[in-house]
């Protein structure tokens, strides 16, 4: 028999239960502050959301919940949330050429993290060449660049597409004011942001491109990977010769001025008929979803990370700089310390020479005021240009086993490795994850009750989102770490107030396209 506890006992019992406690909370509150130290693109959730609790209060013997405790955002509000920016287009069937289109279609969507999101996409259809363009664009110190490249960059590698009679005929027309026949198709979602204060600046510039390709009798690029390639050097020499010529009006959001000192990264596609090219600069992905004979779903990159993780890349920055600067050039995983892609439209904080920073510094201190990451020359600028907006591009021919293409900015792959994208993106489609039969044997009543339970919700999840970019928004954010959406930790994610979200995401920009292997 136990005897009874004394006081004394009780006592000590009571002590280790409080102690106990404070530990418990002690460890969450680490938990929670221990992200603000990790560093970007990390495969894996950061912090578990369901682990952060607000301790309760007691005020004259009672308990009050914390303010900062939410209750679960409802089913109908989470999905508003994300399906707000969905965007879906179903492409023809045949590509004008009397062939069967090698693209079914494509969903994309975009999901805020900042304030403003400074992620853009694109995509469009080319009318005078050929093929289909699609982009996506991670805007940093502001939104200015990804926006004018996201409305620029496909007019460039279209004009640079096009053959020299055509580029006569449409300067022709420009010229004896007549209609000009246009060169894209544009596929947008309402919500996506245009802008109007540079557009006849912008005009221009290109008007000037196509204007020295028929001078220099410089005919279509042979090659995709060529026109690409010449496409982003000249936009992003247009971007630092508008800066330049012209400081614009100071209460523009889209001055020159603005665009060039922000600066984002860029994923473009072009697929025309089974070949298929990207041009990448940065830190944004393309991965194509391959379904083998066994019905296995795999991911093959087909882009190439620019930043200090990538040894290939690292060794071409450093052998572009003298060896004295080795120890400078590449800092803490960042360009001079400070940015983690090392190639990128924009930034003339990293190209220009100093003389010409200092003159924007004194001349325009009115459009430093507001960003504080180009307010001063960088530590240890001797030898500029440190950036490069030279794409690296790669080719691709379509098979039938390619079901789809997925691309995305950094804060997809920060949250999720490349092979459950794939495998989320593919099980959507089939439906396979959860119609596939299962047998009794080797579960216990409870385990089996359980996978019935995960079934149900998988299913629920898949009809709720025909958009398969929405789909993996859902999973990004609310994956269990099993393959199953858990809706307290989705509505926690989507619930962190402004301040607060950046910490745990960045803004995440998909487009997922869907190839038609039965043409390939």
């Amino acid at each position: 028999m136990v005897p009874p506890l004394c006081f004394h006992h009780l006592k000590q019992y009571w002590a280790m239960y409080r102690l106990r406690l404070i530990r418990k909370s002690c460890l969450t509150q680490i938990t929670f502050l221990d992200f603000d130290t990790r560093r970007c693109h990390s495969s894996r959730p950061p912090v578990d959301l369901i682990a952060i609790n607000y301790p309760a209060e007691t005020i004259n013997g009672r308990k009050y919940r914390d303010n900062h405790q939410t209750s679960q955002m409802p089913l109908s509000k989470i999905n508003h949330i994300l399906k707000a920016n969905e965007y879906s287009y179903k492409v023809n069937g045949y590509d004008g050429r009397n062939s069967v289109n090698s693209i079914l279609g494509f969903d994309s969507n975009m999901l805020a993290s900042n304030a403003l999101s400074e992620d853009r996409r694109s995509a469009a259809t080319c009318l005078q060449s050929r093929g289909m363009l699609f982009g996506v664009f991670d805007g940093h110190a502001g939104y200015a660049c990804a926006q004018a490249v996201s409305e620029r960059l496909f007019y460039y590698i279209a004009v640079t597409l096009l053959p020299v009679k055509t580029l006569r005929d449409i300067e022709d027309a420009v010229e004896n004011e007549r209609p000009v026949l246009p060169m894209l198709q544009w596929h947008k979602h309402p919500n996506d942001h245009t802008s109007t204060d540079s557009g006849k600046l912008y005009f221009n510039s290109l008007r000037t491109y196509w204007q020295e390709r028929i001078d220099l009798e410089e005919d279509e690029d042979r090659y995709v990977q060529t026109a690409l390639m010449n496409a982003f050097k000249r936009l992003d020499n247009d971007i630092s010769l508008e800066a330049q010529v012209d400081f614009g009006d100071p209460f523009s959001h889209f001055t020159p001025l603005r665009v060039a000192l922000s600066g984002c990264t860029a994923c473009v596609v072009h697929v025309d008929g089974n070949d298929l090219h990207v041009a990448n600069l940065g830190d944004s992905r393309a991965v194509l979803g391959v379904q083998e004979e066994n019905g296995t779903w795999s991911a093959h990159t087909i882009s190439n990370d620019h930043n200090a993780q990538n040894p290939d890349e690292l060794q071409r920055v450093l052998s572009e700089h003298p060896a004295l600067e080795h120890k400078t050039v590449v800092k803490h995983g960042r360009l001079l310390g400070l940015l983690m892609p090392f190639r990128g439209f924009g930034d003339i904080k990293f190209k220009w020479s100093g003389e010409m920073l200092n003159r924007v510094y004194e001349t325009r201190p009115d459009i430093l005021s507001a960003n504080e990451f180009v307010k001063m020359l960088p530590p240890n600028y001797h030898t500029p240009p440190y950036l490069i907006a030279e794409p690296e591009v790669t080719s691709h021919t379509l098979r039938p086993k390619d079901k789809f293409l997925i691309m995305a900015t950094d804060g997809l792959w920060e949250l999720m490795h490349r092979q459950t994208v794939v495998q989320v993106i593919g099980e959507h489609l089939t439906g396979l994850h959860w119609q596939k039969p299962v047998s009794g044997l080797s579960f216990t009543m409870g385990q089996m009750h359980r996978l019935l339970q995960e079934r149900k919700s998988r299913a629920i999840s898949a009809l709720e989102d025909e958009n398969s970019a929405t789909h993996l928004i859902r999973h990004a954010l609310g994956s269990d770490g099993f393959g199953t959406v858990e809706p307290r930790r989705l509505s926690k994610m989507l619930s962190l107030p402004q301040d607060l979200a950046r910490m745990y995401r960045d803004d995440i920009t998909i487009v997922v396209i869907h190839l038609n292997s039965a043409n390939m």
